[in-house]
């Protein structure tokens, strides 16, 4: 899953990219508004975390200036203590939560979590497809109470479609949501993936329809 994180601090930018690369996301940072809104609006992200206050463009203009564009990814905001204004108007702009500065990281990461599982359609923190489960929590995925070893691209994969079930996700949607920016996207590798975690995934759990893509198929 794929994280837009926007704080104009140095300090805590590069602490909370370390924690939510930890975490298994990859992150994508911008330290002021301008920058925010460009990748906000041409790359895809799984959720934000939007800070307000930012140099060159406010945070409250920049999640409005989304909101229009028919951005929908879920938004963070970040707001200091004493500013209870500033979480309402970050809510009535169309943010999806708020934390209030200083806070927990594990606070954030929960709330990360839970804003992504209900933009997708789930409540639980535990994600099921017929035997498989994917504790979003932890990154574990068990099949039938088995745990499975998987690398970290394999998950990727797995968690983006375990949040799509029944859906037919592009080779292209699921390399932009794995791969930074940066990375040298080569959507190729995402059949290797696939191939591997046919392997591991009782079979016909991932269907394949050529030339459009892949879908994680609930069984009957």
């Amino acid at each position: 899953m794929r994280i837009l994180l926007v704080e104009d601090d140095t300090t805590l930018c590069a602490q909370l990219g370390k924690e939510l690369t930890e975490a298994g996301y990859i992150v994508e940072t911008a330290q002021n508004g301008i920058d925010a809104h460009h990748l906000g609006t041409t790359e895809p992200f799984d959720a934000a975390i939007l800070d307000l206050g930012l140099p060159q463009l406010d945070g409250l203009t920049v999640l409005k200036k989304w909101r229009a564009e028919g951005r929908s990814m879920p938004v963070l905001i970040l707001t200091a203590r004493d500013a209870w204004h500033e979480k309402v108007d970050g809510m009535d702009a169309g943010a999806d939560d708020y934390l209030v500065k200083p806070f927990h990281v594990q606070e954030l990461l929960a709330r990360l979590r839970a804003l992504i599982r209900r933009a997708s359609g789930h409540a639980s923190a535990e994600l099921q497809c017929g035997p498989v489960v994917l504790d979003t929590r932890s990154g574990k995925v068990s099949v039938d109470g088995h745990t499975l070893a998987l690398t970290s691209h394999e998950l990727r994969v797995l968690t983006y479609l375990m949040h799509h079930p029944d859906t037919l996700i592009s080779r292209t949607e699921l390399t932009e949501h794995i791969y930074a920016q940066e990375f040298d996207r080569d959507s190729n590798t995402i059949e290797v993936f696939i191939a591997r975690l046919r392997k591991k995934l009782p079979e016909g759990l991932i269907k394949t329809t050529r030339g459009l893509g892949y879908q994680l198929v609930t069984p009957e």
